[in-house]
């Protein structure tokens, strides 16, 4: 369980990195990350695979989004949901 919890993680870590525009090139996201660049790329192309309208901007030196988008993965208490009800 520690690998898919290290994974959405490190998903977070690069989603708040890439809405600073902060990422720097794929080689120092990966330093900064621990991790190595085709590691890095694996997980963008997770994010991609979820969605993520994800893109390189050589001119910033950074990841970015080409449009406005939000990650949240967890569970939260749905309030239309009667309290036993099975799926």
């Amino acid at each position: 369980m520690k690998t898919i919890n290290n994974q959405i993680e490190t998903i977070a870590r690069i989603d708040r990195l890439i809405r600073m525009q902060a990422t720097g090139t794929p080689e120092a996201l990966a330093s900064r990350l621990g991790v190595s660049k085709a590691t890095l790329y694996r997980t963008l192309n997770v994010m991609k695979d979820l969605n993520a309208p994800i893109t390189y901007e050589h001119d910033l030196k950074s990841f970015v989004y080409e449009k406005a988008v939000g990650f949240r993965f967890g569970f939260y208490v749905d309030s239309g949901l009667v309290s036993g009800t099975k799926y």
